[in-house]
């Protein structure tokens, strides 16, 4: 991880397309009045989609202005979370390794080795302005590490070879699958079902009998106390 701070070349204006616009009417009017700060995070999405990938100053503020947010407030939220980027990104595919534990043991730094062979130092893009990647925390596919994320896509249960031929298929155009990369379906266990696979399990009527637990034995009756002899006191 590294500090995150704004890049030192800004353009000078950021406006929505008509599209985004729209996008961006839509999902303030989802929220009551006085709580439209709630859409800051849909709207710089989008501001960063339509930006090639990055978050500008100027949209930044741009979108505070149309949430009624101070520019520190809209800063604050765009530099705690690494899906915004605040600079410039490769064209083609900014890659996020997750280097959290359990990525880390089951290969991350294999993947960072081919991302610096592959596209060069983590945050700067490449010389031919295609790629650029970065570490970052946890991307919420444990079960599937390594992983790394790609825009909005995820790739998972990757190998240092197939994270390189996913980075040689999007430079070359191809098609590429997102989800995990070694065949599994899904989160579903390597090699398919490994419990529950007796057919023996799955044939005719199944009927159960609820066995209700026996009630409690009533509590002993209180000993009987022997009256006091007359006279004690």
């Amino acid at each position: 991880m590294s500090v995150r701070r704004l890049d030192p070349v800004q353009p000078d204006s950021f406006v929505f397309s008509a599209e985004n616009m729209a996008f961006a009417k839509k999902t303030i009017a989802q929220y009551p009045s006085g709580k439209q700060a709630s859409a800051v995070i849909a709207l710089l999405w989008r501001a960063q989609e339509q930006n090639a990938g990055w978050l500008s100053r100027p949209a930044m503020e741009y979108v505070g202005a149309m949430l009624d947010m101070s520019f520190i407030r809209v800063y604050e939220v765009a530099t705690f979370y690494t899906m915004f980027q605040l600079s410039p990104v490769g064209k083609i595919a900014h890659v996020q390794v997750c280097g959290t534990t359990p990525c880390m043991l089951r290969g991350a730094n294999d993947l960072k080795k081919v991302c610096q062979s592959k596209i060069g130092a983590p945050h700067h893009v490449s010389a031919d302005g295609k790629f650029s990647w970065e570490e970052v925390e946890c991307l919420g596919a444990c079960v599937n590490a390594p992983m790394v994320q790609i825009h909005k896509e995820t790739y998972e249960d990757l190998t240092p070879e197939s994270l390189t031929k996913l980075l040689e298929d999007l430079e070359a155009g191809r098609s590429v699958k997102s989800g995990p990369q070694n065949g599994r379906q899904l989160s579903a266990p390597e090699g398919g079902p490994q419990t529950l696979t007796d057919p023996e399990l799955y044939k005719g009527p199944r009927k159960f009998t609820r066995i209700e637990a026996a009630p409690p034995p009533p509590p002993p009756a209180p000993a009987a106390t022997a009256p006091a002899p007359k006279g004690s006191k």
